[in-house]
């Protein structure tokens, strides 16, 4: 398990910026419609939810990502738990992701619990009604030594300009073999070496409309082919 934490100073007394990558965690306009923009529609969420859907992610950060497809589930009216698993090499303590989520009153419930969980523990495991995992350390050495194939992929490293190991062919190629045929992934960013390794990792890769002021973002299909 890494003993890394995340280093941190604080925009605006709200946002929180890491001063390792020096990148915020969210948008500065709205990290909420985001977050819904880049990852659930990016992934085509809530149409494709089902029973048994699995989200995988690269860069757990302050849990937000998590807290808004968990929200996404419940109001599309699925019983059974999501499984969630994140990988995230510089974990927040708790006391930090409960100020950088007081940005988001609306996650209301879903923001507490979780919280209160990873104060526990921060793999998650025991948080209810989801089934959630956040595995600790670097995910070019932990993504490969998990065997599970993902739905839906949310890849929210730090900028690839900063942080490129998050992004980089053989991790890629490992979030392609990570992933179900017919399964898709997104990404906020669309630099071009990120969008070759993903279609060399096996996606169908499209360059569309981004959130707010960014022009473009990234969404892959895993098609077989």
């Amino acid at each position: 398990m890494s003993d890394q934490h995340a280093e941190l100073e604080w925009r605006d007394q709200a946002i929180p910026v890491s001063t390792r990558f020096d990148d915020p965690y969210f948008s500065l306009e709205n990290g909420l419609a985001e977050t819904r923009h880049v990852f659930l529609q990016g992934n085509n969420l809530p149409a494709r939810f089902a029973p048994g859907f699995h989200i995988a992610e690269l860069g757990f950060g302050t849990g937000l990502n998590l807290l808004t497809a968990w929200k996404a589930w419940d109001q599309a009216g699925m019983t059974d738990p999501l499984r969630f698993t994140s990988f995230e090499a510089f974990p927040m303590e708790a006391d930090e992701m409960a100020r950088a989520l007081q940005a988001f009153p609306e996650l209301g419930d879903y923001r507490d619990r979780l919280v209160a969980a990873w104060a526990q523990d921060k793999t998650l495991t025991s948080l209810q009604g989801i089934n959630v995992q956040v595995i600790l350390g670097d995910a070019r050495e932990t993504l490969q030594a998990n065997a599970f194939t993902a739905d839906a992929w949310f890849l929210d490293g730090f900028s690839p300009a900063k942080n490129p190991e998050l992004w980089d062919a053989g991790l890629m190629a490992q979030v392609g073999a990570h992933t179900k045929t017919g399964g898709t992934a997104a990404t906020y960013t669309a630099a071009g070496f990120v969008r070759r390794n993903l279609a060399d990792a096996g996606f169908a890769v499209t360059r569309v409309k981004g959130f707010g002021r960014k022009r473009h973002m990234t969404t892959c299909l895993k098609d077989g082919a």
